[in-house]
């Protein structure tokens, strides 16, 4: 790498020996002999306007051009409120102090605030929703704020939903592993300036892998302007228990190299607090006991999280890109306590028994990416390789005790043990991408390789002996590799009234996971392709019509195939399952867009062997496992409308509705493998509101409400619909170097329901209760040239998304 950095200034610096001529300087003032500070100067060439070079004016209106051949040149000038300015034309022969632009100020600009900057405006693409906000009074906040006011695109508890799905983020087509606090932190310090659209994916084509949902992609505006800046900023949120998080964000371009680094360190407390019940039955189905538990779980978090990008210009046509993303978590340790109430048939209390339990965690994750690019030709062709490698290490040591008692007080039995889970996960992937034109049709394919090595152990000792004891039957090493060879095509159409895009995407695994201690091992071996069809037809400038088809996968996470189980006490615990299959799922879909602003869609959703996380309980053993396993096949049948628009100058104001039915087959695993089928019909409701409190841009604030009604997952009903109601403020002082928010979640408490699984012989429900209910204060300091446009991006690779567990319906 170090061989690779130094030919590239070498190469670099045998270019500046050719290139570098000679130096322009000069000073951008006001009618009234006052430096105008960031506006955006541009060097043309005389003879045909093309663009030389790009940079914008320091705080005392000076802007500089280097490296400048001998020609004949024009200067244009530009910033919001100011009339657009250009320079007499002048010879550069020798180093010069260009002549100084005077720039007129518009009388509209000082009207409301909707001048100073446009509206933003939605584009309907053949396979994708384009939310442009480049120079639009959206951008002036963080690209969180962004999100929130995309249409399709709903905010809950910090998490990003797109048609009641979790969504996958992209930041310029690369995908960002975060969780979602981590994702929301890391998005809130990513400035608004710097977003030129929100790309809203709900069926990804081809060129994406055919794992996971819908995407988000971000894409960032190109940057022009040479320079530093840099940030700090800091937030307190009040919850019931207190969290706070500090930041500092660095960056420098020349003309060579952009160079960015940014560390946060986030330190919270969270609290958890579960109410369950479980009724267990006799073999005649009666009645046998009723077991209600109250759970208590505080979790302490200390994280470190550093992001390192250098892109190299090599030259005109090639760039190169080194980056990292570092995050460190040396404490995440949970202390839990619960008590448990046994009640008999006639309700009166026969038992109980309280658990203590301390879980202490430690876990890396570490990314490394590169990232090369070419231009082919002139027709806007591209050549792209990128490699990457992704290191995950999770330790774990649990100990549980527990003392069983009558009403009285009187002990009855104890029992105590303690286990110690770690995973290492190693992967690797590379890709290769083209995309170009066939004549007139744009042509894009590409190859892709990943590879997975994960290793995992639990060892579980029973405590109550002196010594422990170590118990075999209860610990495992469990190794899972998999490879993943991949290659698509895709063409693209546009004729008349109509387009369509076609792609196909065919994917070959080969994985196999090993259970030493059970004497498991699952081998999978397939080829799956992923088709994609997109046809649009717009009759007139108000209507567009659509169909989409796409058909993907959904493989289990690495830590659903794990067998080993997480306790919560002796009597109930999750586990995984090393049998778990791939989900395929297939989604058809019609729409139709009014004056760009009105939206309906009409789609039909199926997942063959959707994977989920089911709640069993075993009425003779009285023991209570979480098990992720297949369903049969789960469906649903949607509705949704959006709207998204200004109401005034100052109100923005977007809305999504869905009606739909939901239907999931799932095997009993308690009853002979038994299928029950769970479904429901249901309606979602989201609202956001932007208002923008003052004419110079300076004072916001948004409202937003939710609600959902029955919604199924795996066995689960979800109960109490919910309804929820946000309220942020955002104030800038100082000509935007310092930002203050305030955020208030869930004011009325409303967020959280419970849950319920119900069928046969089996009655589990249970009520979670996090901290919903919060208020954030936030400030951010920006210093240096913070007008420029950065190259701060996450990055990440679709494998690691595989990482996280499936939460939705799982017990605590």
């Amino acid at each position: 790498m170090r061989k690779l950095l130094t030919l590239s200034l070498l190469l670099f610096s045998g270019y500046q020996v050719v290139a570098q001529q000679y130096t322009i300087k000069g000073e951008i003032k006001d009618t009234q002999n006052q430096p105008i500070a960031y506006v955006n100067v541009l060097l043309l060439k005389t003879a045909d306007s093309t663009l030389v070079k790009g940079a914008v004016s320091d705080e005392n209106g000076i802007y500089m051009f280097s490296n400048i051949p001998a020609n004949d040149y024009l200067l244009k000038a530009s910033f919001v409120g100011y009339s657009e300015t250009y320079s007499s034309p002048f010879a550069v022969n020798a180093d010069k102090q260009a002549a100084n632009i005077s720039m007129e100020q518009t009388e509209e600009s000082l009207e409301t605030v909707t001048i100073t900057g446009r509206r933003p405006t939605i584009q309907r693409k053949v396979d994708r929703l384009i939310f442009n906000v480049e120079n639009t009074v959206v951008s002036s906040g963080n690209t969180f704020d962004i999100l929130k006011r995309t249409p399709g695109v709903v905010v809950s508890q910090g998490e990003i939903l797109v048609r009641n799905s979790p969504a996958v983020i992209y930041i310029n087509d690369r995908k960002v592993y975060l969780t979602s606090d981590e994702l929301q932190q890391l998005l809130e310090g990513f400035s608004g300036e710097n977003v030129k659209s929100v790309e809203v994916i709900t069926t990804p084509p081809a060129k994406y892998d055919a794992e996971g949902g819908a995407i988000l992609n971000i894409t960032t505006s190109k940057n022009i302007s040479i320079g530093y800046k840099g940030s700090i900023n800091g937030s307190n949120t009040i919850a019931i228990l207190p969290k706070y998080a500090v930041g500092t964000s660095h960056y420098y371009k020349n003309d060579w190299v952009n160079a960015y680094v940014g560390y946060t360190l986030n330190s919270r407390l969270d609290l958890k607090r579960d109410e369950d019940q479980v009724r267990f039955f006799n073999p005649d189905d009666t009645e046998n006991s009723v077991w209600r538990t109250d759970f208590r779980r505080e979790t302490r978090t200390l994280s470190h999280s550093l992001n390192t990008i250098l892109d190299f210009s090599l030259d005109e046509k090639n760039s190169l890109s080194l980056s990292a993303n570092l995050q460190f978590t040396p404490t995440n340790d949970s202390d839990i306590s619960g008590l448990t109430n046994i009640f008999n048939p006639q309700n009166a209390l026969d038992s109980l028994y309280t658990t203590n339990s301390r879980k202490v965690n430690e876990r890396d994750n570490l990314l490394f990416n590169l990232d090369y690019t070419r231009q082919l030709g002139e027709n806007g062709a591209t050549f792209s390789a990128k490699a990457n490698y992704i290191h995950y290490n999770d330790d774990r040591q649990q100990h549980v005790a527990t003392r069983y008692s009558l009403p009285n007080g009187d002990l009855l039995n104890t029992n105590s043990f303690l286990t110690f889970p770690q995973q290492k996960t190693d992967i690797y992937t590379g890709q290769a991408d083209y995309s170009g034109n066939l004549g007139n049709i744009a042509f894009e394919a590409g190859a892709k390789y990943s590879g997975i090595d994960s290793k995992s152990s639990q060892d579980y000792f029973d405590t109550d002996s002196e010594p422990s004891l170590f118990i075999p039957d209860l610990s495992d090493t469990f190794n899972y590799r998999e490879n993943i060879y991949a290659a698509y095509f895709g063409f693209n159409k546009d004729w008349g009234n109509w387009s369509a895009k076609l792609g196909l995407r065919g994917e070959y695994t080969d994985a196999a996971g090993n259970s030493l201690t059970l004497g498991k091992v699952n081998t999978q071996e397939y080829f799956e392709p992923f088709p994609t069809f997109y046809l649009t037809y717009k009759p007139g400038e108000n209507s567009v019509y659509g169909f989409n088809y796409s058909r993907r996968i959904d493989r289990p996470r690495f830590k659903s195939l794990n067998p080993f189980r997480t306790f919560i006490n002796e009597n109930s615990f999750n586990e995984g399952n090393p049998n778990i299959q791939p989900s395929i799922i297939s989604k058809v879909e019609f729409n139709y867009t009014y004056k760009n602003k009105l939206f309906f869609f009409l789609y039909y959703d199926r997942a063959e062997d959707e994977t989920a996380v089911f709640p069993f309980q075993n009425n003779t053993t009285k023991i209570i496992r979480s098990v992720n396993a297949n369903t049969d096949f789960s469906e649903q049948y949607s509705l949704d409308v959006q709207y998204a628009d200004y109401i005034t100058d100052w109100w923005y104001f977007g809305a999504t509705t869905s009606f739909y039915t939901m239907k999931t087959d799932f095997f009993a695993l308690e009853n002979d493998n038994r299928i029950v089928t769970n479904s429901t019909n249901g309606v979602y409701l989201a609202t956001q509101n932007y208002l923008t409190l003052t004419k110079d841009r300076t004072f916001n604030a948004e409202v937003s409400t939710y609600f959902i009604s029955d919604i199924t997952q795996g066995s689960y009903t979800y109960g109490n619909p919910p309804f929820g109601l946000n309220i942020g403020l955002q104030k800038t002082f100082f000509k935007g170097r310092l930002t203050a928010t305030v955020d208030v979640n869930d004011i009325l408490n409303t967020m959280n329901f419970p849950l319920e699984s119900r069928y046969l012989d089996q009655d589990f429900s249970f009520f979670a209760r996090p901290e919903s209910r919060k208020i954030r204060f936030g400030l951010r300091y920006k210093f240096g040239n913070f007008k420029l446009s950065d190259n701060k991006r996450a990055t990440d690779v679709e494998e690691s998304e595989r990482l996280k567990e499936k939460k939705a319906g799982e017990r605590p």
